[in-house]
Formats: C-alpha cells, sequence, structure tokens
C-alpha cells in the first residue's frame, strides 16, 4: 500500500504550516519552495484542507493560510484522510460502508485486511502535527552553529 503524492505532499505542507503557528498566514509560495512542491498542487490540496476545517484562508497582500487548530489538535490521520479519503488495503473493509460480499462471514482474508486497516489507523491518529514539530526539533537540534 502506497499513498499518493496528494497524502504525502499535505502532510508536509501542513508540517510547514505547524512550524510557524501563530506567526500569521503563510503564501503558498512559501510552502512550495521549501517543499519543493508545484503551487497550483498545493492549491489543490489546500482546497480540500480547508473545506475540512483544517485550515483557513487569509485574503490580502499579507494573506495566505493557516492551520484552523493547534498543532496538537491536528493528526496525520486527519490530514491523509482529507486528501486520500478511508484508509484501508481493501474496499471490503473501508469503515463505515456496507460492503456486498457473499464471504464476508467467513473470510479468513478479511480479518487480516482489518487488522491492517487497524493498526495504520492506530499509527497515523496517534501521530499529530506537534509530535512531528517536537522530531524535527530533535533532529536538527545541532544544526545551528553560532559563531561570534
Amino acid at each position: 500500500m502506497k499513498l499518493s503524492t496528494k497524502g504525502r505532499y499535505g502532510v508536509k505542507a501542513m508540517f510547514e504550516l505547524a512550524l510557524t503557528f501563530g506567526e500569521g498566514p503563510i503564501a503558498l509560495n512559501s510552502i512550495a519552495e521549501k517543499q519543493n512542491i508545484s503551487v497550483h498542487y498545493l492549491e489543490q490540496l489546500f482546497a480540500s484542507l480547508r473545506k475540512a476545517g483544517l485550515v483557513k484562508s487569509i485574503r490580502g497582500a499579507q494573506g495566505g493560510y493557516m492551520l484552523s487548530k493547534k498543532p496538537e489538535e491536528i493528526t496525520v490521520g486527519d490530514i491523509i484522510r482529507t486528501l486520500e479519503g478511508p484508509v484501508a488495503p481493501s474496499e471490503c473493509v473501508i469503515e463505515d460502508e456496507k460492503t456486498e460480499c457473499y464471504k464476508a462471514d467467513y473470510c479468513v482474508t478479511r480479518t487480516i485486511w482489518e487488522r491492517i486497516r487497524d493498526s495504520i489507523n492506530e499509527v497515523v491518529d496517534n501521530i499529530t502535527l506537534q509530535d512531528m514539530i517536537n522530531d524535527y526539533k530533535k533532529i536538527n537540534k545541532d544544526a545551528y552553529m553560532y559563531y561570534i
């Protein structure tokens, strides 16, 4: 199972917004440059993220996008589901959808797909944007060298 660029780029873009949370809106050009993503593609992603209530847009010369909630309140799962849809390795185990499978009651592989789905959901629903910021700070703690 592989995420599309929607999910991967969406998480990267939301991380950029999280890094500057509380500092005002960030232009898509800035995010595009830092993450090497096309502005046009980001516009498409942010339309979905805004509709889902994860970001808000500010118009004007100093406008851009900002998180609509604190970084600790937005999970990777929120972002991925908004951009990719339900996380499931097979159509027969998509949550909140009834599947017409005549083998569902005795299908041995269905339990495997459910366990995979549940494991993925457990991971992505327990990683917040704040967790990503914390990891970023740990990784880059020695990146800044000051010389006098």
